[in-house]
């Protein structure tokens, strides 16, 4: 056992094996980064964490955000206090600081967590960084909007903010540097990555961002009507009313588990568009203004056009074939897709357009990807990419495009396609003769997910590939630069809006320009038609 003095007390770790094998890593779980947000803190900005006397154990990873699993689409009840961070280290007393790591799980904001069933450290402490993964609030606890200056959205959002702050106080106890903080995240976590670039809450909080497989201009991560939303969702449980004080004092006093899988739909066509690859219905929103404790009050779009953004580096991008992960879901989501053709378009158009447009899209769309063919499981080759493209390249491409250079910041782009045993995901494809790296793999590569209980083995490719993962995600944290004299082989160029230079982390690592560009070209000859019409 080994003890780390913080803020709030003092904290009793342990010293586990590395996987790989090559010595053993400091473990702190389950460290309360603010106060359990019971009661009338529900819905509300986390509080400060309060101090505790004695020694406490952070040999355990503190409860989950109560939720449904939407892979296993299981009911985890987890708790409300749910508020804790782990941190990860090698050497809590190195010659000198080392660079932190801050991971936001992702989960379409109403599932997961930072704990090692996904994210072991293992991988990423063997390049000498300090590793934070963080719980936040989900769903209807972490995202609920009323519009007011208690309920304003965002909580979700303001718990990681906490937790980077926690790291500021308290991170050098552990060895790490809280001048080279690098936060990162995947999917929804990369959303919330690439939000934290933008919000003055943010600031200075952080160094370097890498968003991974998600922005926030997806329309998965993209709100509509929260307020409204709100009030439909108190209409389900069985409480109506015009008050936003009435229905915040009721939605407080509900069950959690009332508050979990929710589908509080402001329109009709809602029910179509609920899927997991186009609609969450509770996400980070626009806050309106109330002088101060906001997050974010400018549309991200607006804010990357106006440049207020941080001043922090950015490394983004996606894998290959990122809708494989959903296959087995496509396998009935395609008849949707089918009977209403309109849900092949954003929903950012959607709700814009008049139904005559979207029709007119849908075709187009439709034409595209599945020519003559009937959109079926017999087309499912055709859906993935369609599903691939719509989600990910043209969103992605245009935050980085749009995200202002500002002093001597340095933007990099990239695209896994690694494909190994190690891509658990991706084997999803296999029935269908699809292969690449789906959506989630290239995480195995960066973590030992503990309940995959993949092995390991140092001859193998695949460890390979872990080891360059690591070296070049770690090489911008602690660098600003993954390349560093082109210490994998390679030197990955820094982007630009001209030349688009980016790196495909393959079986070997190769740099080129324009990443789909044909898909992002036709994405925005969508959005340009949809303008003109």
């Amino acid at each position: 056992m080994v003890k780390v003095e913080v803020e709030q007390g003092l904290l009793e770790g342990e010293q586990l094996d590395l996987v790989t094998g090559d010595g053993q890593y400091y473990s702190f779980k389950g460290v309360p980064y603010a106060e359990p947000p019971f009661g009338p803190l529900r819905f509300k900005a986390p509080q400060p964490p309060k101090p505790w006397s004695g020694i406490r154990k952070a040999t355990e990873h503190g409860p989950v955000c109560p939720q449904k699993d939407i892979f296993t689409q299981q009911y985890v009840p987890g708790s409300e206090d749910c508020l804790y961070l782990n941190v990860y280290t090698r050497n809590l007393k190195p010659k000198m600081p080392l660079a932190v790591m801050v991971f936001i799980h992702g989960g379409g904001y109403k599932s997961g967590s930072g704990n090692e069933d996904n994210y072991g450290p293992d991988f990423l402490v063997n390049h000498d960084v300090v590793l934070v993964t963080i719980n936040y609030r989900l769903e209807v606890l972490g995202f609920l909007c009323l519009d007011t200056e208690d309920v304003p959205g965002n909580a979700g959002m303001k718990d990681q903010v906490a937790a980077l702050k926690w790291v500021q106080k308290n991170i050098a106890q552990f060895g790490g540097d809280p001048k080279n903080v690098t936060i990162f995240g995947e999917s929804a976590g990369g959303a919330s990555a690439a939000l934290h670039v933008l919000s003055p809450m943010s600031k200075e909080l952080f160094k370097r961002a890498i968003p991974m497989s998600g922005v926030p201009l997806c329309e998965w991560s993209t709100p509509f009507e929260p307020k409204r939303r709100a009030f439909v969702l108190g209409k389900q449980l069985g409480f109506e009313t015009n008050d936003a004080c009435k229905l915040l004092h009721f939605l407080q006093s509900v069950p959690v588990e009332k508050l979990v899988d929710v589908s509080p739909c402001v329109i009709s066509a809602e029910e179509a568009l609920n899927n997991i690859l186009k609609m969450y219905h509770f996400t980070p929103v626009v806050e309106k203004d109330f002088g101060a404790g906001h997050f974010l009050t400018i549309d991200p779009e607006v804010a990357l056009r106006s440049g207020k953004v941080n001043e922090v580096d950015v490394m983004i991008g996606y894998t290959d074939k990122e809708a494989i992960v959903g296959i087995p879901a496509f396998e009935t989501l395609l008849q949707s897709y089918s009977k209403y053709p309109e849900i092949l378009v954003p929903r950012q158009i959607f709700y814009n357009s008049s139904p005559i447009k979207v029709l007119e899209l849908a075709d187009k769309i439709k034409t595209h990807y599945f020519g003559d063919k009937q959109i079926t499981v017999d087309s499912m080759k055709e859906a993935v990419v369609f599903f691939c493209e719509s989600c990910f390249p043209y969103y992605v491409t245009k935050y980085i495009r749009l995200l202002p250079k500002i002093g001597n910041t340095k933007r990099y782009m990239y695209c896994f396609s690694n494909v190994s045993e190690r891509n658990i995901y991706g084997q999803l494809g296999a029935k269908y003769g699809i292969t690449g790296a789906s959506h989630l793999d290239d995480l195995m590569y960066l973590f030992d997910a503990k309940k995959a209980k993949l092995s390991i083995d140092k001859s193998s490719k695949s460890y390979k590939m872990i080891q360059e993962t690591c070296a070049l995600f770690t090489n911008f944290a602690k660098f600003g630069n993954p390349t560093p004299n082109a210490s994998v082989g390679v030197t990955w160029p820094e982007y630009d809006n001209v030349q688009e230079q980016y790196l495909d982390i393959g079986e070997t690592l190769t740099p080129g320009k324009k990443l789909f560009k044909e898909a992002i070209e036709f994405w925005q000859s969508v959005y340009e038609y949809a303008e003109k019409k």
